[in-house]
């Protein structure tokens, strides 16, 4: 059996990775998903999900990982049984890990079937599995921080964009939406909505060009496959996407896997993580349309 090559997520810190397509993992069920979020020890969203008519189990809502994840401990406990292996590479390497069919995962009353996951440690995700962009795209996926809420269905049913002021039109790379026309500190970048990460990641072409305005310091990012590598600390004091502006956007710089798998590790780029997205109201990735929305808090409106 050929080996197939997964793209996974690091903890703290989510990467990109390129969907599996052998699997359907499509929504089978037309309601509105309207579930309260919480935030876990890493400042990341989760959701009560259930697995196989069991649960709720909690999983991060997680827009930089292509794949629906379940933890080990998880996975025993639902007698699911690996099947094949697979090369999942993190951010700060690779490693095989095996993967399971899941027949039916369940979020609010929306319905996903077929999905093929990779198996992680629980204590490496820090939630007992992730929900990936397998279970979310040719959706709308709408985070309301001021009200703690997300909610998933087409743009119709959640209102269009009636609402937001930055209204974004992103480009499609391996199932994620890229922002091309952000600028930080005068550097173009691209730039990745990463719900799973807790703070910003930026590629090492950023690093560069970012670098007469100093370093501060190294941060170690810890991959899933239990890999880590070093990160160098710096700080963009305006990141402006149209007429979006964020101050003082702390980056970790690091020569991620992600970037490469995404066809961004030449050019300045940026995971935009859940630190600088709580300074929103709210925001919306709706993959269908490829748009990005933003509604600013009330004191910047």
């Amino acid at each position: 059996m050929p080996i197939q090559q997964l793209f996974a997520p690091l903890i703290p810190l989510l990467a990109a990775f390129p969907m599996l397509t052998a699997q359907d993992g499509g929504p089978q069920a037309s309601q509105t998903d309207v579930v309260a979020m919480r935030k876990d020890g890493h400042d990341r969203m989760t959701v009560p999900v259930r697995v196989l008519d069991q649960g709720p189990f909690q999983f991060l809502i997680d827009t930089g990982a292509q794949n629906t994840v379940i933890s080990t401990a998880l996975a025993g406990k639902l007698a699911l049984v690996p099947n094949r292996r697979a090369k999942l590479v993190g951010v700060a390497g690779s490693e095989m890990v095996d993967t399971v069919d899941i027949d039916q995962i369940d979020l609010g009353r929306r319905s996903y079937y077929g999905l093929l996951a990779p198996l992680l440690q629980g204590e490496h995700i820090g939630a007992d599995g992730i929900i990936g962009l397998d279970s979310l795209q040719d959706q709308r996926v709408l985070m309301d921080f001021r009200k703690g809420l997300i909610a998933i269905n087409d743009a119709k049913t959640l209102g269009g964009n009636s609402g937001y002021e930055i209204v974004v039109t992103a480009r499609r790379m391996s199932g994620q939406l890229i922002m091309t026309d952000a600028v930080i500190d005068g550097v173009h970048t691209a730039v990745v909505i990463d719900t799973g990460a807790e703070t910003s990641i930026g590629n090492i072409a950023l690093h560069k060009a970012m670098a007469r305005r100093g370093n501060h310091g190294t941060t170690t990012l810890n991959s899933v496959t239990g890999q880590s590598i070093e990160a160098q600390i710096g700080f963009g004091r305006e990141l402006r996407i149209q007429d979006m502006q964020l101050n003082n956007v702390w980056i970790a710089f690091a020569e991620a896997p992600a970037f490469e798998a995404l066809g961004l590790k030449k050019k300045p780029a940026l995971l935009l993580g859940m630190r600088d997205l709580r300074s929103f109201d709210r925001v919306a990735i709706d993959f269908a349309t490829r748009k990005i929305l933003f509604d600013l808090p009330r004191a910047a409106r």
